[in-house]
């Protein structure tokens, strides 16, 4: 059964047969419900994140700050002051870690690379990988003191060497934040110690660790290891959330005066990853067992659906003066929805295109589109396009068949 929306009007093309204007009949939109079933989810997406949904979930938490997104499907299942211009302290790193991986992924420099030590880099103060004064460190080494150890000292190392001075790689930083659209964030430093004109937004923080995740796999899992032993001293990493078993596997933690304990953490369960950040945090205590909590109830109550496949068939649209009735239509990627999982039985997906078709009608033209809602879920949709040319009749064909919708249409 077809549902008409009328009020959206009908379809701007007329064709000219035997000198009469004629545009196709009852011409409006067709809006054709559609319940999806259940499928597998699909493997994880190597392209950017689909249109974010909005923040629905019923919780609360003591952070001061706290953003939770789905990495899949764009979907922002927690937002407490997102867009807030926060004190990153050491998550700030992350973007120091992506610029490093840049150049090296660039070709500029390679991992085996030795920087020098300075005097600047060995009196940094704060968390420390503690460089030994006129010593050369490998880049390897270094990113894993700066990730793993949270070392200020290895951010400066790094800057230096690869920048020629910190100043240099922070501008570095700053055209990199641009480029990653992230449009509230200001880097002064390359470690994240406190300064007036250094911070970043939860909603970038989330930007930047999915960022990282799809730009540079093969440096990744440095976010993953637990401990990294430098100049025979062995730290741990401090997110405590890879000490448990939740499928964490990165990011990065951070603490100042000012911006409280923090979070920016990264999980992955099956065909799902979650990203977590969280700032204002009174006690390392709270920010483990906030960070559990939160992870927890994003992968309980949440859920990834897939309802189409890239080249599924969606519907088959009547046509117009066409050599064909109908055609089918088609999506040309996959849409996949996150949902709380209580709103599953009332999901909806709705076709939508102008009914009918005008021909002539080309394959790949775009015909309409397919949405998808459900309770507590921003709508999710995606272009139909026809799957097939349809070429218009010729002039007898549709003579014959404005007459027939004359006669025939007049009487009914």
């Amino acid at each position: 059964m077809k549902l008409c929306w009328l009020h959206l009007g009908a379809l701007a093309a007329a064709f000219t047969v035997a000198g009469l204007l004629v545009a196709p009949p009852a011409s409006g939109l067709a809006a054709k419900p559609r319940h999806a079933a259940p499928v597998a989810k699909p493997p994880p997406a190597k392209a950017a994140p689909a249109p974010t949904q909005s923040s629905v979930g019923p919780i609360d938490t003591e952070a001061t700050h706290a953003f939770i997104i789905e990495a899949e499907t764009g979907a922002v299942l927690l937002a407490k002051g997102a867009d807030d211009r926060i004190p990153t302290a050491s998550l700030s790193k992350v973007m120091t870690a992506y610029v490093v991986f840049d150049l090296l992924k660039a070709g500029k420099a390679k991992l085996t690379d030795e920087l020098p030590v300075s005097e600047t880099a060995w009196r940094t103060q704060g968390s420390k990988m503690f460089v030994p004064l006129g010593g050369r460190i490998s880049i390897e080494d270094l990113l894993q003191g700066m990730i793993v150890q949270s070392g200020n000292d290895a951010c400066v190392v790094l800057a230096e060497g690869l920048a020629g001075s910190q100043e240099a790689f922070v501008a570095m930083m700053n055209q990199k934040a641009k480029e990653l659209g992230l449009t509230n964030s200001h880097f002064a430093d390359v470690d994240g110690l406190p300064a007036p004109d250094h911070y970043m937004t939860p909603r970038d923080l989330a930007t930047l660790a999915l960022r990282i995740i799809h730009d540079f796999p093969e440096y990744y899992h440095y976010f993953a290891e637990k401990e990294f032993a430098f100049n025979n001293i062995k730290q741990g990493n401090r997110n405590p959330l890879l000490y448990k078993d939740l499928g964490a596997d990165g990011l990065k933690t951070g603490h100042t005066e000012e911006s409280g304990y923090s979070l920016l953490a990264s999980l992955h369960r099956g065909d799902r990853r979650v990203i977590i950040v969280l700032n204002g945090l009174p006690t390392m205590k709270s920010r483990a067992e906030e960070g559990e909590r939160l992870a927890e109830w994003a992968f309980r109550e949440y859920n990834d659906y897939k309802l189409f496949s890239v080249g599924e068939k969606i519907d088959d649209a009547d046509v117009w003066l066409g050599t064909a009735a109908k055609v089918p239509l088609v999506v040309d990627k996959d849409l996949l929805v996150t949902m709380p999982r209580q709103s599953r039985p009332n999901l909806k997906v709705m076709a939508q295109y102008a009914q009918p078709l005008a021909a002539p009608i080309k394959k790949g033209e775009q015909a309409g589109k397919v949405i998808a809602t459900a309770p507590d879920m921003a709508p999710a949709e995606l272009p139909l396009f026809a799957a097939a040319d349809v070429p218009r009749i010729g002039p007898l064909g549709r003579m014959a068949i404005v007459g027939a919708h004359l006669i025939w249409g007049a009487r009914h």
